[in-house]
């Protein structure tokens, strides 16, 4: 028996042999560590309590388009309805926030009656408080669980999860694929959000759920370390969403997705059950959606039907596309290099440009300049901001001037090394 059999196998996927793994880690440990330090809540005070919010939610996209890389990226199913996922699991923890926020408002009002109230009437006062905006008194259906944080926590996950995994079913199984399915998806987007906007839905419509920066009974903690906390989560689950996405796309399941994304046709031959792949990476991917639009809006404070609607999801696409495809640092660097940058055009720190006969703000022509970029990249870097961090760590094939690379003479030489 050979050294080699005797030798222990290693595992599939191991930190060590992926350095661009370590150094996102490390880097992201670094980011965290310097916000914290000049945060208004444990720090200097250098950062406000506002961009450490922003940072916080940046790092959620960031998350939501590593879903988006291995759906596209690796898989190569286009999906234009993500972003619908990230808001279900925004509204799941919202209805919590918001519930729990008003019954404890509620309570405290109705402490000083004379007789004690009766649960009925607390939830009564509650349903008044929430839903008196949109004109009704009584709890949805669709909040029967909302006092629940366990159930709403779970509810992130699963609704999300489910949806994903009912529509993925019948359209993977009917081999529905290219600008077709993406079409589908974006459907399914335009039908959740506007069955959201009618007050119907039991989600107050238009006007959304409010006031999710209020964590419930956390009033004497000021909002500078609410934020400081919100960020340190969603630092934590960034790390922990680029971890499982990397060892999605390790060994043979990894050359496996990256052959459906590359010859479907090749792979379902060689007897891979194509659509089981591509519904367990559309379902993986809208849980992780889920969870990042969970950490996203008690941050932003609201969310609405309006954060659901398609041209969202299109977003999400040309931040990956922008920062690379097909490489999980890449759609980080995308959704980061264009959350920060939107923020600054459009939070009105850009100065306006005064060009005679016209002025050009950046308030008003951000939208242009991000559909141009991402023509651009389409057409000049395919490869995207990712591309550059490629040509630093490109590793140039051996100089071994046309000697044989093989155990056979003329195998593999130089130049076909050069082109792997």
């Amino acid at each position: 028996m050979s050294d080699a059999t005797l030798a222990p196998r290693r595992p599939r996927f191991m930190l060590v042999d992926k350095p661009s793994v370590l150094i996102f880690l490390a880097a992201l440990g670094i980011l965290t560590l310097v916000v914290t330090l000049l945060s208004d809540g444990m720090g200097t005070g250098a950062i406000s309590t506002s961009f450490v919010k922003t940072l916080g939610k940046t790092l959620c996209l960031c998350l939501v388009a590593i879903a988006m890389d291995l759906v596209w990226g690796y898989c190569g199913i286009l999906s234009l309805g993500h972003f619908a996922f990230f808001g279900i699991g925004g509204y799941a923890i919202g209805m919590w926030l918001m519930y729990e926020r008003t019954r404890l408002i509620v309570e405290e009002s109705l402490a000083g009656a004379v007789l004690p109230p009766t649960p009925q009437e607390v939830s009564d006062a509650i349903a008044v408080q929430i839903f008196g905006v949109v004109g009704a008194s009584e709890f949805p259906p669709i909040w029967a669980l909302a006092h629940s944080l366990p159930l709403q926590l779970a509810a992130v996950v699963v609704v999300p999860g489910l949806l994903a995994l009912v529509f993925g079913w019948l359209a993977f199984r009917s081999r529905v694929t290219g600008v077709y399915l993406s079409i589908l998806t974006q459907a399914m987007t335009l039908a959740l959000s506007l069955y959201l906007f009618q007050n119907e839905s039991g989600l107050r419509g238009n006007n959304g759920l409010s006031g999710l920066q209020n964590l419930p009974g956390l009033d004497d903690v000021p909002q500078a370390t609410l934020s400081l906390w919100f960020f340190w989560a969603s630092a934590l689950a960034l790390a922990l969403g680029y971890l499982l996405a990397n060892w999605v796309v390790s060994g043979k399941f990894g050359n496996v997705i990256r052959g459906i994304r590359d010859d479907e046709a090749r792979v379902r031959f060689l007897g891979y059950s194509v659509e089981g792949y591509k519904l367990f990476i559309f379902t993986l991917t809208a849980v992780i959606a889920g969870i990042a639009g969970a950490l996203y809006y008690p941050q932003a404070g609201i969310i609405n039907p309006a954060e659901i609607a398609p041209i969202a999801s299109i977003y999400l696409a040309v931040w990956v596309a922008i920062g690379g495809r097909g490489r999980l640092y890449g759609a980080v660097i995308g959704a980061g290099f264009v959350s920060l940058v939107s923020t600054w055009f459009t939070g009105g720190q850009a100065p306006d440009v005064n060009l005679g006969v016209y002025t050009i703000k950046w308030v008003d022509w951000w939208t242009v300049l991000l559909g141009l970029s991402f023509v651009l990249v389409t057409l000049f870097a395919p490869k995207g901001i990712g591309g550059l961090v490629d040509l630093i760590t490109e590793r140039r094939a051996p100089d071994r001037h046309g000697a044989d690379l093989g155990p056979d003479q003329g195998s593999f030489r130089e130049d076909e090394a050069s082109k792997e």
